[in-house]
């Protein structure tokens, strides 16, 4: 499992405002060359056009090495159950997901949706877990 094929959805948002999410970036940065992101996400899917932009824009803005983000392009089937690269070793179920590690251990894991955007969410999952 390589991650090395791009999702269009995770090209960071134009018009997001690094200073409205200083608190979200310092946190994302202070360990940018320590974890490791996962994100498993369809250009088909509307729920990651909606929310993995913000996501790009977060980690580009807290300069993570692009090496550290693993682009999952995921399909739909007719059941709706997902396939694609990781799927069945991460249990993904519902898209987008993102899977932070910290040296090849799971610290946090957003799915498919929350009260607070992507990278608030893992901000705050990777302060309590570290």
């Amino acid at each position: 499992m390589s991650g090395s094929e791009r999702l269009e959805t995770m090209e960071p948002n134009p018009v997001w405002v690094k200073d409205a999410y200083a608190d979200t970036v310092d946190v994302l940065a202070k360990h940018r060359h320590d974890l490791d992101y996962h994100v498993w996400g369809g250009d088909w899917c509307k729920d990651c056009r909606a929310q993995l932009p913000d996501l790009g824009a977060a980690l580009e803005a807290a300069e993570v090495p692009a090496s550290r983000i693993h682009h999952y392009p995921t399909e739909k089937e007719d059941d709706g159950s997902k396939t694609g690269p990781g799927v069945e070793e991460y249990g993904i179920e519902y898209i987008p997901t993102v899977v932070v590690e910290h040296h090849g251990e799971e610290i946090a894991r957003f799915v498919e949706e929350e009260r607070v955007p992507i990278p608030v969410y893992l901000a705050d999952e990777i302060e309590t877990a570290l």
